[in-house]
């Protein structure tokens, strides 16, 4: 009898190790492109759309999140309206202020920022320019983060491809497949942004043909009523994803959600829906 005890107690005890060693995390990641101050947008004007884009990225509780399109005046305005977000990024015409940025928001009570760069999605990927046959310029910023709660270290990268050059798009996903792997190594990493292209392009079977995989197609709940485009039309019926968010296997997903959420009697915060993730990793502590 008392064998057995020692026995029972011994698995007790190796169960409650392995639970202190291996715990889940959980981080709710999005995308949003947020659409650049277009001053033609009368009724979808930057000013009116500014607040609700604050509110529902303050309501739906992004711990992370990749913004695309936004200029700098704009930059400066969500960082007003989200004083507990830090940010990263650079305009994509000099690599300072102009132009649209890639900007990425995180919660700078729950993240250290390690390291940040940025590369251009061109032949010459270090310097700022356009690539291949794009319309313009194109940007990826990153950054390395660190949970300060529990140690765990990911990179995110962020982007947004051309919108109409297709050999561009080609050859974007070939650079950004190369630059994750030689900036994260083996790292965890989130690839996010607009894409430009949907779920049925050969661009994206390239995509999943890597480590990286998309949310949409790992979750364990999915919400996605409509594509990410809406094009601010209340009408447009599509399922097209062109805004993604990529994992490395590091990641599980236990939600995955196309957010149309509207306001002003059915006008859209953004001609983009905003995708977001909750994501689960373990940490292991010694």
């Amino acid at each position: 009898m008392l064998t057995k005890a020692v026995y029972f107690a011994s698995l007790l005890l190796l169960f409650c190790s392995t639970s202190v060693l291996a715990q889940t995390q959980t981080m709710r990641v999005a995308t949003y492109n947020t659409r650049y101050d277009n001053k033609s947008d009368t009724v979808n004007a930057w000013n009116k759309r500014l607040p609700v884009i604050a509110d529902l990225v303050q309501f739906h509780d992004f711990d992370i999140f990749g913004t695309q399109e936004v200029l700098h005046h704009q930059l400066e305005g969500m960082a007003g309206e989200l004083p507990t977000y830090g940010y990263i990024g650079v305009g994509r015409d000099d690599g300072k202020q102009a132009g649209e940025y890639a900007a990425v928001f995180f919660k700078k009570d729950k993240y250290k920022l390690l390291k940040q760069g940025n590369f251009w999605l061109s032949e010459t990927p270090e310097k700022p320019g356009k690539g291949w046959d794009a319309d313009f310029p194109r940007v990826c910023t990153w950054g390395q983060f660190r949970d300060q709660n529990s140690g765990f270290e990911f990179f995110l990268f962020n982007v947004h491809f051309d919108h109409r050059g297709e050999k561009a798009r080609q050859e974007s996903v070939k650079l950004i497949l190369k630059k994750v792997q030689e900036i994260a190594k083996k790292a965890p990493v989130i690839l996010m942004g607009d894409f430009n292209f949907d779920q049925r392009d050969e661009k994206y079977k390239t995509m999943t043909a890597s480590t990286l995989k998309d949310a949409y197609e790992i979750t364990a709940i999915r919400y996605a009523p409509r594509g990410t485009f809406n094009g601010f039309e209340a009408t447009r019926k599509s399922d097209g994803r062109i805004d993604h968010i990529w994992l490395s296997p590091d990641f599980k997903v236990s939600k995955y959600g196309i957010l149309t959420d509207t306001y002003a009697n059915g006008l859209f915060p953004s001609d983009h829906f905003p995708v977001l993730a909750e994501v689960k990793y373990e940490v292991k502590k010694k």
